[in-house]
Parts: C-alpha cells; sequence; structure tokens
C-alpha cells in the first residue's frame, strides 16, 4: 500500500451507510463441522461464535484446516456435518452466490483481480449478486441495465474513494504494486455490503509498514459499519492489534478459543507452533 495511504474512512451521511450497508448484525455460529476428504479429516467437529461488530481471528499451524473452514462458511465446500448459521439463516442450505446475497463477502489467499480490466470494473465484478437485469437486457442495452450498472458505479468509486484507490479507477489491475491490488480485492469485497468479511491471509506477501496501514483499514471499517470479521492471517503482530478473540485450529481440531492474551500463552497453542507430540511444526 505504498502508492498512498488511504484517507479516513467516511461515516456521515449517505456515503458511509452505501458502502457496507450499515445495521447488520454479522453474527456467524459454527457448530461441530466436520469435513472429510476420503480418508482425511479436513475439519473434526469445530464449533465456535463469531459476534456481531468483532473480529475473530482464525489461526493455526499450515493444514490446520483454517481454508477448509472458510471454504464451508463461503459455499465453495459442503461439510459432511454440523451447522453454519449467520444471524440464524443456515449457510448449508444455500449455494454460494446465495451465500453473497445474504451478507458474506471473502478474499482469498492468491489474488483473483482480472489483470486487463480497469480497477473499477474489478470492483463492480462484487455486485454480480445484486443485478437484476440479466445478460439478455445488457445485450440490448435495455434502461434496466442502464440504471443498475450506474447505481453499481457510483457505490465502487465510493468505496475506491473511501480506501484512497479514486485515482486509479480507469488503471488496469496490471502492473500495479501488491499492496494496491490487496486494497482493490478488498474494495470488491466491500461492494457486497457485507454483514461478515472473512480475509484470508491478506497481510501475505506485503511489508510491514503496509501490513501496519491493512491493519488500520480493516479496523476503520469495521469500526465505521459495523460489520463482523473473520480473519486468517500468519502474520501475528496485524491478529493481535486488531483482533477480539482467537480460534485456534490444529489438525482440523479447534485447540483455543478465546481473548487474544489467553490464547497466546495456551499451552496447547504453543505447542501446536512449536511442535511436539501432536503438534505441527
Amino acid at each position: 500500500m505504498s502508492e498512498s495511504t488511504p484517507r479516513s474512512l467516511r461515516a456521515a451521511g449517505t456515503a458511509g451507510a452505501e458502502i457496507t450497508g450499515t445495521g447488520a448484525a454479522g453474527t456467524l455460529q459454527v457448530r461441530d463441522v466436520r469435513l472429510r476428504f476420503g480418508g482425511v479429516v479436513a475439519l473434526d467437529g469445530v464449533s465456535f461464535d463469531v459476534a456481531a461488530g468483532t473480529v475473530c481471528g482464525l489461526i493455526g499451524p499450515n493444514g490446520a484446516g483454517k481454508t477448509a473452514l472458510f471454504n464451508c462458511v463461503s459455499g465453495l465446500y459442503r461439510p459432511n456435518s454440523g451447522t453454519v448459521l449467520l444471524d440464524g439463516v443456515d449457510l448449508l442450505g444455500l449455494r454460494a452466490d446465495q451465500i453473497a446475497g445474504v451478507g458474506i463477502a471473502r478474499t482469498f489467499q492468491n489474488l483473483g483481480l482480472f489483470a486487463t480490466q480497469s480497477v473499477l470494473e474489478n470492483v463492480m465484478g462484487g455486485a454480480y449478486h445484486r443485478t437484476k437485469a440479466g445478460f439478455l437486457a445488457g445485450g440490448l442495452g435495455l434502461p434496466l441495465t442502464w440504471r443498475e450498472e450506474r447505481r453499481e458505479r457510483e457505490h465502487a468509486r465510493a468505496i475506491l474513494d473511501s480506501l484512497g484507490l479514486a485515482h486509479l479507477e480507469r488503471h488496469p489491475a496490471a502492473g500495479l504494486p501488491l499492496g494496491t491490488l490487496k486494497r482493490i480485492e478488498l474494495a470488491r469485497a466491500l461492494m457486497l455490503r457485507p454483514r461478515l468479511l472473512m480475509l484470508d491471509e491478506p497481510a501475505n506477501g506485503l511489508i510491514l509498514e503496509e501490513v501496519h496501514e491493512l491493519a488500520s483499514v480493516v479496523r476503520g471499517l469495521r469500526d465505521e459499519h459495523g460489520f463482523s470479521v473473520l480473519l486468517i492471517e500468519h502474520h501475528m503482530g496485524m491478529v493481535m492489534s486488531i483482533c477480539d478473540h482467537l480460534v485456534v485450529l490444529n489438525l482440523g481440531q479447534k485447540i483455543a478459543d478465546g481473548l487474544p492474551d489467553e490464547v497466546r500463552n495456551a499451552p496447547a497453542v504453543v505447542e501446536a507452533y512449536l511442535g511436539g507430540p501432536g503438534g505441527a511444526a
């Protein structure tokens, strides 16, 4: 995020409400989720809560099951058993696009931006689930398409402006610094007006200054718009600075759940990170 420091995120007036749809609760409940791939147990009865408006860090060694859990919540995987609820809505009964529609947005470890598209076009892609005009109307240039496109374009520009990216809206994604690309992916996720924002290793590949800046941006977004955040991250400085509580996985099982200072020093967590019986170095 070396190009420019994001301006303070605006909460006043309609601009702030436009960005995320304020007033969302965002309470996530994960209960006894089990996921197998053949004989491999990826998740073994994982249960935890993310309270509305909080930042929950989902941490653990490589192969602990963190991304598998993310994929279950966002609809990419269907667990063998268990329950996942967002504000009482059963997510396991929905398709991935329907899950986006109820207010879950996520980023991925590997950026999924379109290199040749402009920054604005990439961000507008996050609103695909809201458009109702369809391909036929789009191809015919019907008025409904014009209205939808104008509405989503204004929404995307508001998000870009809030993240200090307005000057890049016409620039193709190709060639931009990694920190800027991470912000663009975050902007695209915000197009969904999330109640729960899921971030999968957002600090991966960033320099220390960019990590601190990203942490400040995520914290500011949460504070101003009230959504919940579920965060996978190996950068413990960022985790400890923004998370209200931590859930620790190891070998598909939850081994700790609580306040950051309590979890960090739990014997099972220390063993899992440093290696030992049942641990993963």
